[in-house]
């Protein structure tokens, strides 16, 4: 597992865009959507746990994992009121106390797992710490967007402290995209390059949904990216909704 070390040191910076409250309460509503009552929830690849501490002022007792040491020293630095804990497991070793109401995981960690058997193994891992009825919750980028968005591009982020360049090389045959992420901080009028590199995958909505199922899920939605409408052909983000089939 990639350990994202000079990539945790930028994450917050290049995810500046993400409203989390807001994504909290989206998750939140589609909850609401189908369980009466959650308590206990898992936010699965939390990366430094912004989303995580939102999650807990909604109520929830939030467990938060990621496989990355580096993410989560910055997330425990965010848990002021000692409420939330931290985790590092890889998804595909997920080893918890007891059973949980709700997994959620967001903003594309579904697709950093490039290897579909290593996919079958989390959402297998998930299902055995849910409870029977409970709710597994994920978002994932699209193949469209794989294709059309990120692609064969190159993006710029030029910040007064930092400037990053993020090189994308996309494979049509698996939809994968090596995504390659260049550094420049700048320092007494010098900049200092720090690289990391790792892969993302897109899968169809097809394979998402027979993992699903073979993991022991019924999957109920599957949504266009924080809305409540179903997906369209240049869709970029897909959210799932599955409940864990038992009484």
């Amino acid at each position: 597992m990639l350990g994202y070390h000079v990539f945790s040191v930028y994450y917050d910076r290049l995810t500046e865009n993400v409203d989390y409250p807001v994504r909290a309460a989206y998750f939140q509503s589609l909850i609401n959507c189908h369980l009466d009552h959650a308590s206990i929830l898992l936010d699965l690849a939390c990366g430094t746990g912004n989303l995580s501490v939102e999650l807990s002022k909604l109520g929830y007792d939030v467990i938060g994992v990621d496989g990355s040491a580096d993410m989560l020293s910055i997330a425990v630095q965010k848990n002021t009121e000692g409420k939330i804990l931290f985790l590092c497991q890889e998804m595909q070793r997920l080893d918890l106390y007891g059973t949980v109401d709700v997994t959620i995981s967001a903003l594309d960690s579904i697709n950093h797992v490039t290897d579909a058997k290593q996919l079958q193994r989390i959402f297998n891992r998930v299902s055995l710490f849910t409870n029977p009825g409970g709710l597994f919750i994920f978002d994932a980028n699209s193949i469209y967007k794989h294709q059309n968005i990120l692609g064969d591009h190159t993006f710029v982020y030029d910040y007064d402290d930092v400037y990053c360049v993020w090189q994308n090389a996309y494979n049509p045959n698996n939809h994968m995209i090596e995504i390659n992420l260049d550094f420049f901080e700048r320092e007494n009028n010098c900049y200092y390059r720090q690289s990391e590199s790792f892969f993302e995958r897109a899968y169809s909505v097809q394979e998402l949904e027979t993992m699903l199922v073979a993991a022991g899920f019924e999957v109920l939605e599957v949504l266009e990216g924080d809305t409540f409408r179903p997906p369209q052909e240049d869709t970029q983000r897909l959210v799932f909704v599955a409940k864990k089939v038992g009484s």
